[in-house]
């Protein structure tokens, strides 16, 4: 007892340190176990022999993934998806299947392994580049999306694989090895017809029992009102599905991924999600660490240059691949930049598989210890390759693009300059356009400004942070600025302010922070791009707690008109060189502003008068404030 105690708490110390570490240098969770598994491994040979045992219960952790991922998956979006997932996924997969599967024949392997090894490379790693992406908001970039059609093609695709190594082991000499896996299979010495009936049978019945029977239970347990049982029952369900697999000697993960997709449509699908997460991520993140723990370094030294140059040879084909199918596919030169080097590595499934080769005996030892090498080195290295293209591709192509595109000669006065036609400004622009009035609209996205031209809005290419444009598009004659430019907006604002003191300047603000710094930078009228949606959320969310569609719709305007009053208040008292929470005069003047506007909408709700529109403080008397 004491010593499994003793390995526990290594395993979990070890995992919290590195994961922590790596988190904050932007490296993902998934390196971090790896990390955490060879410390206390090959480095510090705190663990041992046991960490394959251990494995063999962590990989319930790919089961709990796959059953997951199938939640996510129901059949209609696959259908929607179906050409960018068969077409860039489908491709990536086969060519670099193919490329890997021709460098083995070349260097004298048989095309099983060629095949293995193919399967093991073609994948990509998931939790890093969705990770990543997310970081630094590239998923709604051109290359974002290619790269998540192919990622969700991959886990796809890792199903077939995960059913094709054992039949590769049947075709070979190795399938006469037995062990405790194979000797748990009821199916074991049956012939062919009885194996391919029972598997197809305990799909069927899989299907028709997750898609009918699991929801009805569900309801009964909902009923019930015992919270504690939903987690319990889905356990149930992922656990005997893996069970039955395992028994008639198929995958289990097949079977749980099987599940997940008829549960997909589900009503309950949300709960089983956030049921499982946890355990996923633990038993994962456990799988992680034995796979770190397992990892022969003395091969890495021994054979440091071989390895390295397997491992730079991967990331080399792959991405030749991936930028190959960015052409094809005609990516923007960025995001097939950004695809090629995002999806370059091998990922996480492909430890899964692995350790499936290895259980079949598909691979040689010293192969596997090289595969098991590459597979994580390349993962260690794909932080680096984003960085590269933070730090270098990325700049360089916006260089490149302002080399390529002036700033638009600007030759008309309008009385309205809008600086930016994004989400928000193209709103103000329609509204105005639609009342006669006459815009300068200014953009400094390229595909932006020429899709506008088209539709008939006129729009000008420039970058409108930088003094030379603002002091050529007419500020001079025009009567009002609207800025919606984004970060550098206050620095947009200074300026008109300062050369255009009679210019009268509206401004979008992302939040209350911002909003400050724009009252302090000479902006006449302040938007929150968020407050006018969130005072309509809370409107309608009066009115399903009781409230009348007129109280709701009065106390609405009334919180509206003292949210500008006491933002018009502490914004001069805002000091932009002391923390917000360190301010304590302005923080006083919150609390008091909160407390009477509190006081005054329970007046307002008991039915008591209040003169608001009358009042010193109400947006009557603020002629020009934040909003």
């Amino acid at each position: 007892m004491t010593t499994l105690l003793l390995y526990t708490s290594a395993y979990f110390f070890f995992a919290v340190t590195a994961v922590l570490l790596c988190q904050k240098f932007g490296l993902g969770s998934v390196l971090g176990y790896l990390l955490a598994g060879i410390l206390i491994g090959p480095a510090f040979g705190i663990v041992g022999k046991e960490a394959e045992s251990i494995q063999h219960i962590a990989e319930f952790g790919v089961v709990m993934m796959l059953f997951l991922v199938g939640l996510e998956l129901a059949p209609q979006m696959l259908w929607r998806m179906r050409h960018k997932l068969l077409g860039l996924g489908g491709l990536q997969v086969l060519l670099t299947l193919a490329a890997i599967m021709g460098i083995a024949l070349a260097l004298g392997y048989s095309w099983q392994i060629g095949v293995v090894v193919g399967c093991i490379f073609a994948l990509s790693s998931t939790a890093i580049v969705l990770q990543t992406f997310a970081e630094k908001q590239l998923l709604n970039t051109a290359g974002g999306q290619a790269g998540f059609a192919v990622l969700l093609f991959q886990d796809v695709a890792a199903i077939p694989m995960l059913a094709l190594l054992p039949l590769l082991a049947m075709g070979g000499a190795t399938h006469q090895t037995a062990d405790a896996h194979s000797s748990s299979n009821w199916l074991t010495h049956q012939d062919a017809w009885v194996v391919a009936a029972v598997s197809v049978a305990a799909i069927i019945w899989i299907v028709l029992a997750v898609r009918y029977l699991v929801p009805y239970v569900f309801r009964f347990i909902a009923k019930s009102k015992l919270h504690e049982m939903f987690t319990i029952f889905t356990l149930a369900v992922v656990v005997g599905i893996a069970a039955l697999m395992s028994m008639i000697g198929l995958s289990p993960a097949l079977g749980a991924f099987i599940a997940g997709v008829a549960l997909a449509n589900s009503s309950y699908r949300h709960e089983m999600e956030s049921h499982l997460e946890p355990f996923k991520s633990i038993f994962l993140g456990l799988f992680f660490i034995t796979v770190g723990a397992s990892m022969n370094f003395s091969i890495l030294i021994a054979q440091f240059f071989p390895i390295i140059g397997m491992t730079l040879g991967l990331l080399l084909v792959k991405s030749s691949v991936l930028w190959l199918l960015g052409k094809i596919f005609r990516l923007p030169t960025l995001g097939g930049q950004l695809f090629a080097l995002a999806l370059a590595q091998a990922g996480e499934f492909g430890f899964v598989l692995l350790s499936i080769a290895n259980q079949h005996k598909l691979l040689p030892t010293q192969i596997h210890d090289r595969v098991s090498l590459v597979v994580a080195l390349s993962m260690v290295l794909t932080p680096l390759l984003f960085i590269f293209y933070d730090k270098v591709l990325s700049p360089r192509a916006i260089r490149g693009e302002n080399s390529e595109r002036p700033n638009d000669t600007v030759d008309e006065e309008n009385p309205v300059i809008l600086l930016g036609h994004g989400r928000f400004g193209q709103q103000i622009n329609s509204m105005l356009v639609s009342c006669g009035f006459h815009t300068t609209v200014i953009d400094n996205h390229a595909e932006m400004v020429e899709g506008l031209t088209k539709y008939g809005i006129k729009t000008y290419y420039g970058d409108a942070t930088r003094p030379e444009l603002l002091n050529s598009i007419g500020l001079h004659k025009a009567k009002l600025l609207i800025v919606c430019v984004g970060d550098k907006s206050t620095e947009v604002v200074e300026f008109a302010k300062r050369y255009y003191p009679n210019l009268t300047i509206i401004a979008r603000a992302r939040d209350r922070l911002h909003a400050y710094d724009l009252h302090h930078a000479g902006a006449d009228y302040i938007v929150r791009e968020t407050a006018d949606a969130a005072q309509r959320t809370g409107r309608i969310a009066m009115h399903q707690m009781g409230l009348s569609q007129d109280q709701a719709r009065e106390l609405t305007k009334f919180y509206a008109a003292r949210d500008r009053y006491q933002l018009d208040t502490l914004a001069e008292l805002y000091n932009p060189d002391v923390p917000i929470f360190s301010n304590t005069e302005m923080l006083k003047a919150a609390r008091e502003i909160d407390n009477e506007t509190q006081e005054m909408m329970q007046a307002i709700i008991r039915g008591e008068h209040i003169d608001w529109q009358e009042n010193p403080n109400s947006w009557v008397r603020i002629k020009k404030g934040i909003s």
